[in-house]
């Protein structure tokens, strides 16, 4: 069978991983200053940065619409015997149940909740495609999918509270009692919703030695095939910190980085970083 893979934004493939690997991405909408965006079309994570800076209120970000997903599936499953679209989580986003009111009109596309975003949705994403190139059926992909879903582990440290407080995901007071702490909070991904599950205290570059260490070492559930490291403006000698972390204790035969695009940055902030990966 053709069969074409499609997500979206939310997956954080960046640096060509989309391109080869034959995935269409549809662009989730940022609202900046009351304007619609596309996210990484016409607004980036640093763009979005720079305006909270300049003192701009916290930009939001809003589900594919009906419509976009109507214009992405009409052309592509006339040219495809099949197509899967892996949508961010139901759970963070709409998307998901508009891509299957779009998917109605036409018999041959699939819509799978991946349950998770950023790059756990994005690790779908690659094990779709590389199924759909070894010429594995729809059937048996989604149905791969459907297993896998509930075995990404995906989990970000946040190094600072404000993009979280003004988007209402933490009290004023507990802000403030975690910067004069130098709390970093962990965000996990459990039953398809972010909550958070730990926090770290110390420099941000300590902190986040410790959560490496922590998630890897010594684990026998983890599948070694592959990994990523997303992030959102962590300076260069903290990044490579993480890389040596995830070098000595997770052993995985692929790792891969990518920056967290506009849904992460929107919610976290800069300073993020994650550590992705699927469990056995």
């Amino acid at each position: 069978m053709k069969i074409k893979i499609t997500t979206d934004s939310a997956c954080d493939l960046g640096g060509g991983l989309l391109e080869r690997n034959g995935v269409t991405a549809v662009p989730l909408h940022v609202l900046k200053d009351g304007a619609d965006h596309l996210d990484g079309v016409t607004v980036t994570p640093g763009d979005i940065f720079r305006h909270v800076e300049r003192g701009g209120d916290l930009c939001t970000t809003a589900a594919v619409n009906v419509r976009d997903y109507e214009d992405c599936f009409g052309d592509l499953s006339a040219r495809y015997d099949a197509v899967i679209h892996i949508s961010i989580g139901s759970g963070f986003s709409s998307s998901f149940s508009n891509a299957c009111a779009a998917a109605q009109a036409y018999g041959n596309v699939r819509v799978v909740d991946s349950k998770n975003l950023s790059t756990g949705q994005g690790l779908l994403v690659l094990e779709a495609a590389e199924m759909a190139r070894s010429g594995a059926g729809a059937e048996g992909i989604c149905a791969r999918l459907g297993t896998l879903c509930g075995k990404v582990e995906t989990s970000f440290l946040v190094s600072r509270l404000d993009y979280l407080r003004n988007g209402g995901r933490c009290s004023l007071a507990a802000a403030l009692g975690a910067n004069i702490l130098h709390l970093r909070p962990c965000i996990d991904v459990k039953d398809g919703k972010m909550q958070a599950t730990k926090k770290y205290r110390g420099s941000f570059a300590r902190c986040l030695e410790a959560y490496g260490k922590e998630r890897l070492a010594g684990r026998e559930d983890i599948l070694r095939d592959r990994a990523f490291i997303t992030y959102a403006e962590v300076p260069e000698p903290v990044l490579e910190a993480v890389r040596d972390a995830v070098r000595e204790y997770g052993r995985f035969r692929e790792v891969l980085e990518t920056r967290a695009g506009c849904a992460v940055s929107c919610h976290c902030g800069p300073g993020t970083l994650g550590i992705l990966f699927l469990r056995k």
